[in-house]
Formats: C-alpha cells, sequence, structure tokens
C-alpha cells in the first residue's frame, strides 16, 4: 500500500475529510495520511481507540513516535492524557489500550536505529520558549542528529520569514489555522515540504502546530 509515499513530494491532507478506516485489530480504526507498505510499514496516521480497546501486544521494529489529540492512551508503563507526546524507540515492545477511547497522532517506522531515548512529555505542564518572531513561541520536545520535533504557537497575526527546509518539514495543525502563500490549514491538517523546498508561513488566527523538520533527505545520518 502506498499512500503519499514518495517524500520528495509536497503532501497535503484535512484528515477530518478523511474517513474512518478498521484495523486488523477490532475497535480501532485509522485515518492514513502516509503509508509506504502493508500492516509493516513506514506510516503517519490518526488512530482512533475505542472505548474499552485493546491492541495486541506489538514491538516496534522502526520505532513509534505519538501525539494525544483526545481522551487518554495507556499501555503497561503509563497513561498519556491529550497533550502527551511519547517516543518509543526501535526495539521496544508494548500493549496499547485506551479505557476511555483516545485519539493519537501516530508515526510509525521513521526513527534512527541509534536513536534509543525513550520520550514523555505531558505538553500542558512543559515550558513554552521565545520563538525567532515576536508572536512565536516554541515548545522542543526531542532532537536526534538533523531531526527536530517540536510545538509552535502562533498568535493572531503572526509572520515568519521566508525560509527553506532542510532535510524538509512535516506539520500537524493541532488547533487553529495555519497558512502560508500555498495555501489555508485548519485543525486537523497534516503537511508535509520536502527537503529544500520553501515557504512563508503565517497565521491570522493563530494555531498550535506540531513540527518536525530535517528527516526527509534521501539519505540522512544515524
Amino acid at each position: 500500500m502506498k499512500i503519499h509515499a514518495h517524500l520528495t513530494q509536497r503532501a497535503i491532507i484535512d484528515s477530518q475529510n478523511l474517513l474512518w478506516v478498521d484495523s486488523p485489530i477490532p475497535n480501532i480504526q485509522r485515518r492514513m495520511l502516509e503509508r509506504n507498505g502493508e500492516e509493516v510499514a513506514r506510516a503517519t496516521s490518526l488512530v482512533r481507540y475505542a472505548p474499552g480497546s485493546t491492541f495486541s501486544t506489538h514491538t516496534h521494529g522502526g520505532g513509534e513516535e505519538f501525539f494525544v489529540l483526545e481522551g487518554t492512551f495507556s499501555d503497561e508503563n503509563g497513561d498519556y492524557p491529550a497533550g502527551t507526546y511519547v517516543r518509543n524507540p526501535v526495539g521496544s515492545t508494548h500493549t496499547p489500550s485506551s479505557r476511555e477511547g483516545c485519539i493519537i497522532f501516530v508515526k510509525l517506522w521513521q526513527m534512527s536505529s541509534t536513536d534509543q531515548k525513550r520520550v514523555v512529555i505531558q505538553t500542558s505542564d512543559h515550558p513554552w520558549l521565545p520563538g525567532l518572531v515576536n508572536g512565536l513561541q516554541v515548545m522542543p520536545l526531542h532532537s536526534h542528529g538533523t531531526e527536530n520535533v517540536a510545538l509552535v504557537k502562533w498568535k493572531p497575526g503572526t509572520v515568519f520569514q521566508r525560509h527553506s527546509h532542510f532535510g524538509g518539514e512535516e506539520i500537524y495543525v493541532l488547533n487553529g489555522v495555519f497558512e502560508d502563500e500555498l495555501g489555508t490549514y485548519p485543525q486537523g491538517t497534516w503537511i508535509r515540504n520536502p527537503h529544500g523546498s520553501v515557504h512563508t508561513p503565517f497565521s491570522q488566527e493563530g494555531c498550535v502546530i506540531y513540527v518536525k523538520t530535517g528527516h526527509l533527505q534521501e539519505k540522512l545520518p544515524n
């Protein structure tokens, strides 16, 4: 299965327009944003757990990164309420579940084998730092090699300078409306800007976005 599988191409999906598709596990559904492979695949998805659902025990051969959008996600290591950012490194194993139900934004098979740090951050309790322009705040979540992951908060009317993306950029709009000269992206929009792409982002309304940069070159260093 290939969905936006060519990493050198720009991709934009308003996830709210996608249907929920049943996974092989009962009561767990997906909205597929990016996929290259079958059930074991490089994938970026939204995953919805019905209340009381449990996923079978599994090992992450290529690592797992997720952000809890709604509800509470759980495994044997703890509970992760909305706003929690988690990285489970290559080779990690767990048994996910959700008592109340949840929706997570999840990325699979996209980690370097040298990135073995498990990360759990409850972003509601984590500090914001000043951004590079007035009206912008940044919450760094993870960094390894050229890859950087952060939340970025835009006050209404904020404009960032025109810039290029070494190693590409991925954005998921958590709330509000993100914009650039190419379009307008409401909450739930996933954007992939490839290596070398250029834009001038801004937000008239204000927004919070998940941003990952530096990970979409053809050959990234470990």
